[in-house]
């Protein structure tokens, strides 16, 4: 293979260790005077503390871009703006702060939507800040003019039209904290070329939201005091833990609590990572494509502890057939979601964390569950994630993400795409930590993967390995990120599990339409591992079992970019298995089951 290419530090490098060169002041230097809304902008993200930007640059956004050249934030200039919104996605879902991408006015800022949507969906806290067109030309069909906002509503926590170049930073403030703040989501600022060309001596203020946001910490005593009491008279208790676990970092007091009354504990997918699956207690993930211990655990509990999910359609299947035994205790920030989907009996409406110290202050005494954890643990006896590896077959997938497991750390960070790759490094990769997982759930985005990668390193510690497993047509949508990776230099290993098939799609298709591959089967794909040499990563290929060990090994020494275009059986399927609506108690093992 050829050598990778000289890594060449990019102008904000170059800037940054000018910077670290220079000798260390006195005293703390005093900020240059804000002089134009642009400038406004970037000192309102300084004032909270951001380092990190991705996005592209373009006309409308250009006057904000020449504000950043001056100052510490690094910015990470993405090869396409879809790939900045998924980078600052994936910051944010491990760095606990919400990710920034910039985009120029009307393509820009449209190429932004897909990830916007996505953090939406996944209550994944983003800031947008996309150029427009003048004021006065808004509304004349101007060159690269798009109705940002109105775009954009549907899919945003809140957005802004910026009008003046006195308020601009403090508009771009009050995005930051809107994102973070109670359940969160992508923000918007769109920022005409006329307000951040405009002189403002206007500092941005603290960061802050409306007076009018108000967000409830603390479920009503009442109500959690009658959850304790249904707690405490379980016969068989489950913790059904959502995504919004990991975001209102309370995972540590859902773990507390649940190992404290040895209640068994069922995840969403969002919530991968909430509670370590190497404990006696998981049951791992549930839903369609979950365990299927998990899913009996569902269906027969009598008490149903689910903190922080939205009990979305890929969790519960049909709603009616979805813990039909149990009594609900939901605990959510966000009121909307309380009884949305499933009827909770004992609605607890407050922050994750907080609500979940109240019912441990308030539960006297551990449910008598010693026969309903006997039958869960049988349930993992009857129903293991097994698989066979016949010599004479290709390689399986599920091999492979347990391979790239067993050879990195606990603390290692996976991202993904959509498909079957994500469900197989759902199920065969052991996440012991939060903030470990990084996918798309609700919109289920294919190409999420990489660009993620991407965010994930910037905001993962030194020390935390970032693997990126990919299909092989997920990765065909956003691998031009890989010039980013290569030329900023970045540890992230991918591992292409290709099959040369949509392969969720021709999963479906042969299950429910008779095996007719519309648009499904590629037929011809390229070498991933040769595309990987030619953008200056390291390129790696396996065909064969006894090739898998030492290809993991060399691509994860490997300082830099890494590729592994792992061929792997285009007949493998994604099981157990709930097919759309049905009964999660009745998951299929096998085709033929379905």
């Amino acid at each position: 293979m050829s050598e990778p290419a000289p890594s060449v530090a990019t102008p904000e490098q170059e800037r940054a260790q000018e910077r670290s060169d220079d000798p260390e002041p006195d005293a703390e230097p005093t900020a240059e005077p804000v002089t134009t809304g642009a400038q406004s902008v970037i000192r309102a993200l300084e004032n909270v503390g951001v380092e990190y930007a991705f996005g592209v640059q373009g006309g409308a956004i250009m006057p904000v871009y020449d504000a950043l050249y001056d100052s510490d934030i690094r910015h990470v200039t993405m090869a396409h703006e879809q790939g900045a919104s998924h980078a600052a996605d994936a910051y944010g879902i491990v760095s606990g702060e919400p990710g920034i991408c910039l985009a120029t006015s009307g393509p820009g800022a449209t190429n932004l939507v897909t990830g916007l949507a996505d953090a939406d969906m996944d209550s994944d806290p983003v800031v947008a800040l996309t150029g427009q067109v003048p004021t006065e030309m808004v509304g004349n069909d101007a060159f690269q003019e798009t109705d940002t906002t109105g775009v954009t509503t549907p899919i945003t926590k809140a957005n802004t039209f910026s009008s003046d170049p006195d308020t601009v930073g403090d508009d771009v403030g009050e995005a930051f904290a809107l994102a973070n703040t109670g359940r969160p989501g992508p923000t918007l600022v769109d920022l005409p070329k006329d307000v951040t060309l405009d002189d403002t001596e206007h500092e941005p203020g603290e960061a802050r939201v409306p007076d009018t946001y108000d967000v409830q910490e603390r479920a009503d005593p009442e109500v959690v005091r009658a959850a304790a009491r249904r707690i405490e008279s379980a016969d068989r208790p489950l913790f059904l833990l959502g995504g919004g676990v990991i975001k209102g970092d309370a995972s540590a007091e859902c773990r507390e609590f649940a190992t404290d009354h040895e209640i068994p504990v069922a995840t969403t997918m969002p919530a991968i990572g909430a509670f370590p699956e190497d404990h006696e207690l998981s049951m791992e993930m549930a839903g369609m494509h979950g365990t299927g211990y998990a899913n009996m655990a569902i269906t027969h509990c009598d008490t149903l502890i689910a903190v922080g999910t939205r009990f979305d359609d890929r969790l519960t299947g049909g709603i009616e057939t979805f813990a039909p035994d149990a009594e609900v205790i939901h605990v959510d920030i966000d009121p909307a979601e309380i009884s949305k989907n499933i009827h909770a009996e004992y609605p607890l409406v407050g922050d994750a964390a907080t609500v979940v110290d109240q019912l441990s202050a308030e539960v006297e005494e551990s449910p008598r569950a010693k026969k309903w954890r006997a039958q869960c643990q049988q349930w993992k006896s009857e129903y293991p994630m097994a698989y066979d590896t016949p010599e004479d077959e290709p390689v399986k997938p599920q091999f492979v993400v347990e391979a790239v497991d067993e050879a990195t750390s606990d603390r290692a960070i996976v991202t993904t795409g959509v498909g079957q790759h994500q469900m197989w490094a759902c199920q065969y990769w052991t996440y012991t930590e939060p903030r470990t997982w990084v996918s798309s759930h609700g919109l289920g985005t294919m190409g999420y993967g990489f660009p993620a990668a991407i965010g994930a390193r910037l905001a993962a510690e030194d020390d935390q390995e970032v693997i990126c497993v990919e299909g092989d047509g997920s990765f065909l949508m956003t691998m031009q990120e890989l010039a980013v990776a290569v030329r900023e230099n970045l540890d992230i290993t991918v591992v292409v599990l290709n099959n040369e098939y949509i392969g969720m799609v021709r999963q479906w298709q042969d299950a429910f339409f008779e095996g007719r591959h519309s648009a499904s089967e590629y037929g011809w794909c390229p070498e991933f591992d040769k595309l990987a040499e030619a953008f200056g990563a390291r390129g790696f290929r396996i065909d064969d079992y006894d090739e898998v060990a030492d290809t993991v090994e060399a691509a994860l020494d490997y300082d830099g970019p890494s590729v592994i275009d792992a061929h792997v059986d285009p007949q493998a399927n994604v099981y157990p298995m709930v097919p759309s609506g049905g009964d999660n108690g009745q998951f299929a093992l096998t085709e033929d089951q379905l």
